[in-house]
């Protein structure tokens, strides 16, 4: 009988010790994503847009690096949807939208050499994570897709 409590009692401490370091690595997961944005864009809108004020739609919103870039793809309208889309899951991701003074071309995104998008951002949105978030030194990812008529992008500010 006493060597059955004894088992049992390393089994459970085995048990409960498991359970602890998972939840703990679960924890500490979850406390490294500071803030998670998406968004959805209805390409056909931003092609009407672009359509109706073809120079002031795309020098309010986009880069003159984006807009080079954009230009030089074959279907344009997606590259500069799923930019515009990137832009709005950022700003969900720090939680503001576009407020507190921060506007469109406060972000710009551009790609790596591998053509992976990533973002830029100047020192007003850095102002802006840091108050939200107090912290310096944080990473954004970015992922960018699309269909037929829509674009997605999806953000996460992260240590």
């Amino acid at each position: 009988m006493d060597y059955f409590l004894w088992v049992l009692k390393i089994l459970l401490r085995k048990c409960v010790t498991k359970w602890f370091l998972r939840g703990l690595r679960l924890r500490l997961v979850a406390d490294m994503i500071l803030g998670i944005g998406t968004d959805l864009v209805d390409i056909r809108r931003i092609e009407r847009a672009i359509g109706r004020f073809p120079d002031k739609f795309s020098q309010r919103i986009f880069s003159k690096a984006e807009i080079r870039e954009a230009k030089l793809r074959v279907n344009s309208i997606d590259s500069f949807a799923k930019r515009f889309a990137a832009k709005e899951s950022l700003s969900k991701a720090i939680g503001t939208g576009f407020r507190k003074g921060m506007n469109f071309k406060d972000i710009s995104i551009i790609n790596d050499k591998y053509g992976k998008p990533k973002f830029k951002i100047n020192n007003n949105v850095k102002k802006l994570i840091y108050s939200k978030y107090k912290i310096k030194k944080f990473k954004i990812s970015l992922s960018l897709a699309d269909e037929k008529k829509y674009s997605i992008a999806f953000s996460v500010i992260h240590k």
